[in-house]
């Protein structure tokens, strides 16, 4: 049936705010650009001035009586040009990318509370997103192990079922790990990168993308074009931080970025959980760092969402099997607080390697055990 044509008819209304919400995203990019202003330099000159538009209508002698600028800064804000900003944002519009300034009702509240947050983030995906309830940051080591992936994946996946959303920054290991656990559960995912949401990104990378923004967003505060490099990071994380109510790092060394996103939380006020590992190696010496300095030790997803008062809406995925004889019971037992090689669990259920890798991959199957990487057997589900 076709709607009358009144109410398919423009509402100008609606239409005039759209346009005052562009000029006023416009304006923030527009100081965002300008030389010598930063996110906290940005946000005094604007909360200073009472408004944006009230900060570009002011002379440069009315820019020089504001405490902290000078004849340099104030001459960059009078030569700053408004169609620079006007041609970038007619630019990301083009290329898919939403931008995000301070005052627009998807910038997400816990990230404006710090007084360095971005004037400016470059989004794809769904930006309300970023206004989720529950976000949870998990962090840690690129060359993670096998273990520490695999943790993550589930503990990310259970808590998505239970409507906790994961932030992380679309690095390799803990932070894949983060996002794909994420993606098979209901949660959104949020990745920040470090780097501009316009650079050539690898195939692996381009996937990734577009995965997260089909359930998530995709937010970086550098323009498009920007490439990664090692000074962006560390601005990465105060982002991802700033982001959520607590961070949880899963595996970290003691001079793994993972612990600057940490502290950085801490500093804004933020909750910060780790996870204890092994000391046999150094791989979990940064998160046994931050225990010592106060963090919350956590042994399961539970325990997250019991410190965060956030209380789950589902039951444990773990598979509910019934064995069904004494070599599968013996199995499910002794893989029920370890990881064990094949060997190991062999000895264990007194069985030889032969006999015991059919029972394996029956199983494996039905999803009661997960194979590893090195001939080693964990439970499956969370």
């Amino acid at each position: 049936m076709t709607a009358p044509a009144a109410s398919v008819a423009a509402n100008p209304k609606t239409e005039a705010n759209v346009e005052v919400n562009a000029e006023r995203t416009a304006d923030w990019l527009r100081l965002s650009l300008t030389p010598g202003v930063g996110p906290r330099t940005g946000r005094q000159l604007v909360a200073t001035c009472g408004s944006i538009d009230n900060l570009w209508q002011r002379s440069a002698n009315e820019l020089k009586t504001i405490e902290g600028v000078g004849n340099k800064l104030a001459a960059a804000l009078q030569q700053s040009p408004a169609e620079t900003a006007a041609t970038m944002m007619a630019q990301c519009t083009a290329a898919g990318i939403a931008l995000l300034c301070p005052q627009d009702a998807h910038y997400p509240a816990a990230l404006g509370q710090t007084d360095d947050a971005p004037l400016i983030l470059f989004c794809r995906g769904d930006t309300s997103t970023l206004k989720h309830p529950r976000l949870l940051a998990v962090v840690g080591a690129r060359k993670a192990s096998s273990e520490g992936r695999l943790l993550t994946r589930r503990w990310s996946r259970h808590l998505s079922m239970r409507g906790v959303g994961i932030v992380s920054g679309m690095a390799y290991g803990i932070d894949a790990a983060a996002h794909g656990g994420t993606l098979e559960g209901e949660s959104p995912t949020l990745a920040v990168l470090g780097c501009g949401l316009g650079t050539a990104f690898s195939p692996e990378q381009q996937r990734q993308i577009k995965a997260v923004a089909a359930q998530g967003c995709v937010i970086s505060e550098f323009l498009p074009t920007a490439e990664a490099r090692p000074e962006n990071f560390p601005r990465r994380n105060r982002i991802i931080a700033g982001l959520a109510e607590a961070t949880l790092v899963v595996e970290a060394d003691i001079r793994s970025g993972s612990l600057i996103t940490a502290r950085l939380a801490a500093d804004y006020g933020r909750d910060v959980l780790a996870v204890p590992g092994s000391v046999m190696n150094g791989k979990h010496a940064g998160c046994h760092q931050l225990l010592r300095d106060g963090a919350t030790l956590v042994e399961s997803p539970d325990d997250i969402l019991r410190y965060m008062r956030w209380h789950g809406q589902r039951e444990s995925t773990r598979i509910d099997y019934q064995p069904a004889n004494g070599n599968e019971a013996n199995i499910i037992a002794a893989l029920a607080d370890e990881i064990l090689h094949i060997d190991a669990l062999a000895e264990h259920c007194d069985l030889t390697v032969p006999e015991l890798s059919p029972i394996l991959l029956g199983l494996e199957l039905i999803g009661v055990v997960e194979a590893l990487p090195g001939s080693r057997y964990t439970l499956g589900g969370d």
